[in-house]
């Protein structure tokens, strides 16, 4: 029996189906904006033609609840699977969660677990989302973060904001001095969170005096993860791997 487990962005939505085992066999990719539009559904869902293999229960983390209610209204009319958000199911027995359980997104408690159960030391998970946060997870507990803002956030506000300013794609630059707009904009975003990473990241490990695994995962995981003066792990599935880790020890 299949099961459908998966994570609603601001800005993308991941579905893995997973075997019997736990292990992924199918990655989609969707965009949250569309999750109410239902031909765009029927089609990134066409593979699902047979929905007797599939279990009737998926697990999803979530921080954009409107298009997860269609999401789920949409899987349980066409398909008979109902959805449950990480927040319904029983995850404090697997992580303990020392800040209001209220304010914290779903997707950065399925973080703190995949990384306690993948890694199984002190983390940081550095998710370069719409917004870029950081989430400290130390002896297995998890203790809360840091909310920057988020690079294309920033990017595309200034863009759309300052009218002389042009619509620029971010890559690693060599020079700190530009020597024209797009450039010297370049330089500005690249070492500007080069910096913010770096001085968090600092700040964290003089406060709590320990020493963790980095874990980077986002868009930007691998364009930054040379700038950063720690040694880094990338992971993009650590969302997932704690959602699998819930269905698993059947916290739903």
């Amino acid at each position: 029996m299949k099961s459908l487990i998966g994570d609603i962005g601001n800005t993308e939505t991941k579905i893995c189906v997973l075997d019997q085992k736990f292990k992924i066999l199918k990655k989609i990719k969707l965009e949250t904006f569309k999750l109410n539009k239902k031909k765009y559904l029927k089609n990134k869902f066409s593979f699902m033609k047979n929905k007797k293999h599939f279990n009737e229960k998926a697990l999803f983390a979530n921080v954009v609840p409107k298009k997860y209610q269609s999401l789920k209204k949409f899987l349980k009319k066409n398909y008979g699977i109902r959805c449950k958000e990480l927040k319904e199911t029983k995850y404090s027995d697997l992580i303990s969660v020392k800040v209001n359980k209220k304010q914290i997104g779903s997707d950065r408690i399925a973080n703190a677990i995949g990384s306690r159960y993948s890694y199984k030391d002190n983390c940081i998970i550095l998710d370069f989302g719409t917004a870029t946060t950081f989430d400290v997870v130390k002896k297995g507990i998890y203790y809360g973060g840091v909310i920057a803002p988020g690079v294309s956030l920033s990017l595309n506000n200034l863009v759309k904001t300052a009218k002389q300013i042009p619509f620029f794609t971010l890559k690693k630059i060599n020079k700190v001095i530009g020597n024209n707009t797009i450039s010297a904009l370049r330089s500005g975003f690249y070492l500007g969170y080069s910096g913010l990473i770096n001085n968090i990241l600092n700040l964290i490990i003089k406060e709590t005096k320990l020493k963790y695994k980095i874990i980077l995962t986002g868009g930007f995981a691998n364009l930054f993860k040379n700038t950063i003066k720690l040694k880094v792990i990338i992971d993009q599935d650590i969302t997932i791997k704690g959602l699998i880790y819930l269905l698993k020890n059947k916290k739903i």
